[in-house]
């Protein structure tokens, strides 16, 4: 069955090493014939929440910015898929505040079911993840349809470019994306 897609390269480093796991993703899975939307953060502007919960009962922010449009394009697609550079051992600043925001989507007749994390780190630890799996894991757990279906671990990849040293990593997301 072919799925709609949507990929959201969270890195505020233009081409960076999760940006590029996320390139990878998106052959695979357009190999497959599933439709696919890339959106980059790096360009966007996205506000921290307010917490005013006005989106429970309206199911739209009060925040006009490029959260809006992405939470709009979340909620109509079967598969996201989130690309996060690990900073401090957790998900990047942009990717939270992003979760964060999705809120309207609470209340909501979403449609995606499938959630996916690749992430980078310049650590080679394979803990090194953990909170960002961790985090993940809490906002999946927050919509009863949805399951956290695969993760890559971009382990050693510090400098914007060096995961293409770690071709067995680029492999494991381009396979993950073609076998959705």
């Amino acid at each position: 069955m072919k799925k709609n897609v949507l990929i959201i390269s969270t890195s505020p480093r233009k081409k960076g090493n999760s940006d590029i796991l996320a390139s990878e993703f998106e052959k695979g899975a357009l190999e497959s014939g599933h439709q696919i939307k890339k959106i980059n953060l790096y360009d966007k502007t996205i506000n921290f929440c307010k917490g005013c919960l006005v989106c429970q009962s309206t199911k739209k922010c009060i925040i006009k910015d490029d959260a809006s449009d992405i939470v709009e394009e979340m909620l109509h697609n079967d598969v996201i898929v989130f690309a996060t550079p690990i900073y401090f051992y957790e998900m990047c600043g942009q990717m939270k505040t992003l979760l964060d925001r999705t809120n309207p989507l609470f209340p909501s007749d979403y449609s995606f079911t499938d959630i996916y994390l690749l992430a980078t780190a310049a650590d080679n630890s394979k803990n090194s993840m953990d909170g960002a799996i961790k985090g993940l894991q809490g906002w999946v757990d927050c919509f009863e349809k949805t399951n956290l279906k695969g993760v890559v671990k971009g382990l050693g990849a510090d400098i914007a470019g060096t995961i293409r040293n770690f071709p067995d990593t680029l492999k494991e997301s381009f396979n993950l994306g073609k076998n959705l």
